[in-house]
């Protein structure tokens, strides 16, 4: 992969949508906040089945996926991959998705966010690891002119662990600050929609029909608290007069993200969040 920083602004959309390899930036090209005397490599490590399971990640980054100008809709997601804060994996909750929305208009931002409960880390979730989402986000608004992409219609998905993440940014925004230094700080992190595929759930999320639509889905095997605590956050939202839908999948387990070889209904679930934005009218061009 190639990586690119903030600061090279100037490079082309164009250059981007031909890319054979998707570019890597860095939300703080600098060095993140927090993370300044940090200086252990990323560690990846490879699974039996050539997943690739991601650590020790100081340099939070956004890995991009553009779709062709001809099929792009304008819509992106930014995607935080599972991996009980420990770990990222990062293909089949992350890449896979990533370059199967963009084959479908979609613009995808793959998330490496730092991880709280990595032994002896000193991150946190709702602050460090909630930060470098919301730094995401902001990082895509900033630069939706050269992505194609409508600053509107940012969305934010999480996957398990990053499934709490992207709870936590659909429902807590970093509000723009005007007089800031940093530009990114003028921006806000608000998001036009939220996507949680069996998420960790955050306690006491604030609910209310103001909040952004938010597309829900789990399997019913899951543990209790995913399998019988998403539909429970679904009848909060319906009952704060959000607008939200969930597909709870039979026979399914936790983790089934995006995977090639996956069989069945679950397997055609990202094809059930594309309708549903399109249902909300967020993939016209």
């Amino acid at each position: 992969m190639r990586t690119l920083t903030l600061p090279t602004l100037l490079i082309s959309a164009a250059v981007l949508l031909s890319a054979a390899d998707p570019t890597v930036v860095y939300l703080w090209p600098a060095g993140a906040p927090g993370s300044e005397s940090k200086v252990a490599d990323e560690t990846v490590r490879v699974t039996p089945q050539g997943e690739h399971v991601v650590a020790t990640v100081h340099k939070p980054s956004i890995t991009v996926f553009l779709p062709s100008k001809e099929t792009a809709t304008g819509a992106s997601v930014v995607i935080a991959p599972g991996g009980g804060h420990s770990a990222l994996w990062m293909d089949h909750e992350g890449y896979n998705l990533a370059k199967w929305l963009s084959e479908h208009g979609v613009a995808g931002f793959v998330l490496k966010y730092r991880l709280a409960r990595q032994k002896e880390s000193t991150y946190t979730i709702e602050g460090t690891s909630l930060a470098d989402t919301q730094r995401a986000i902001k990082v895509v608004k900033s630069r939706a002119a050269e992505f194609g992409i409508d600053p509107d219609r940012i969305g934010v998905m999480g996957f398990s662990a990053g499934g709490e993440l992207a709870a936590l940014a659909g429902t807590h925004v970093s509000e723009a600050k005007p007089d800031a230094s940093d530009p990114l700080e003028k921006l806000s992190s608000k998001v036009a929609f939220f996507a949680l595929v069996y998420p960790a759930i955050p306690k006491d999320m604030p609910l209310s029909k103001e909040m952004p639509p938010a597309f829900l889905a789990c399997g019913e095997n899951d543990r209790l608290n995913i399998s019988q605590g998403l539909p429970e956050l679904y009848l909060a939202m319906k009952k704060a007069g959000a607008q939200a839908e969930l597909h709870v999948y039979t026979k399914v387990g936790h983790g089934f993200g995006v995977r090639p070889d996956t069989k069945g209904p679950v397997g055609q679930w990202p094809q059930r969040f594309l309708e549903w934005l399109d249902a909300r009218a967020l993939l016209k061009k």
